[in-house]
């Protein structure tokens, strides 16, 4: 009987300092490792969020970009590091949904991770050099069918979002190019701009610039809804091709065994995050909505996502490396 008691005692005090811990959370600087390069979009929308997660903590973030290998050493990096919400992640679509399809790896999304708030998602824009003599995908389409095998479209890579959104035009157009992949989407503008490739599909945000400018045309958006970037451009949809829907999206996790007290801290100032004014204003300069604002929507589209994309990645015979 002593035993037992002695035993709950020891299991009440161990709780009480869990708990003790969780109500001092956060009482030094939270680090937020981001798995993709510094000054792109979702490093720039990370910072940006970091700040209204630091007022709503009452701490700093501390920045620490590892990108590389498709996210996949920044997020093994937080699975498998402290597990006191010190330290989060901001995984894309790759490390979470796509590289997890296809391979296996040193943590399991759903029960290595905690998902806190979605935070910057992108449809892509298909877009041509300024001398091709297509102006609809209709267009391109025809072209590629009349000239088999002359065709090039680059990618930022194997496996990227924008390499399937050239296996999904492929497949529904019932066209063959030769795909051509960069290391990333500003490599392969390069040689959009100089005509060295027919076609890419890249963020819009990336490519509107360019597209202003008329230095490339843009065919159509990826998205279910027109772009406030390029009001003017038709999605894929109303171009004919609807299953050529793509996007690049980003959001901040937690390690699955932070305590969950402090996971429900995070929650919170994600969310208000999330909703703040400013940043939703930061987030249309990009082109931009989040419609996805929580921790349980941000998982049930993970799941969506993941439930999407492992059939096309399977047939496109997707392998990283």
């Amino acid at each position: 009987m002593k035993g037992k008691i002695a035993g709950v005692l020891v299991l009440l005090v161990a709780q009480l300092f869990v708990v003790q811990g969780a109500q001092a959370f956060p009482d030094r600087p939270v680090k937020l490792v981001i798995s993709s390069p510094a000054g792109g979009p979702p490093d720039i929308m990370a910072r940006l969020i970091s700040d209204r997660i630091a007022a709503a903590l009452g701490q700093p973030i501390v920045i620490e970009n590892r990108p590389g290998a498709s996210g996949v050493p920044g997020t093994e990096a937080v699975v498998n590091g402290p597990n006191d919400g010190y330290t989060l992640v901001v995984g894309g679509i790759a490390p979470i949904v796509l590289v997890p399809a296809v391979k296996k790896l040193r943590y399991d999304v759903d029960k290595d991770l905690v998902p806190l708030g979605l935070i910057w998602r992108s449809p892509q824009v298909f877009a041509v050099r300024a001398s091709l003599d297509v102006k609809t995908v209709a267009d391109f389409v025809a072209y590629a069918k009349a000239n088999t095998g002359k065709v090039t479209i680059g990618s930022a890579g194997i496996g990227t979002v924008t390499h399937l959104a050239n296996e999904l035009f492929k497949d529904e157009a019932g066209i063959t190019f030769t795909h051509v992949p960069y290391r990333s989407t500003s490599n392969s503008i390069t040689d959009l701009l100089g005509g060295q490739i027919d076609a890419i599909f890249g963020d819009v945000a990336t490519l509107a610039p360019q597209v202003k400018a008329g230095a490339i045309k843009a065919l159509a958006i990826t998205a279910d809804k027109r772009s406030p970037l390029l009001p003017d451009l038709p999605t894929m949809a109303e171009a004919g091709f609807p299953n050529v829907k793509t996007e690049v999206w980003f959001g901040l996790l937690a390690p699955a065994r932070t305590p969950a007290p402090v996971l429900d801290q995070l929650k919170r100032a994600v969310a208000a995050a999330q909703e703040d004014p400013e940043y939703k204003a930061s987030l249309l300069k990009y082109g931009t909505v989040l419609n996805n604002v929580g921790a349980e929507q941000f998982a049930d589209f993970i799941h969506a996502e993941s439930k999407r994309w492992t059939p096309i990645l399977k047939k496109a015979d997707v392998r990283f490396e």
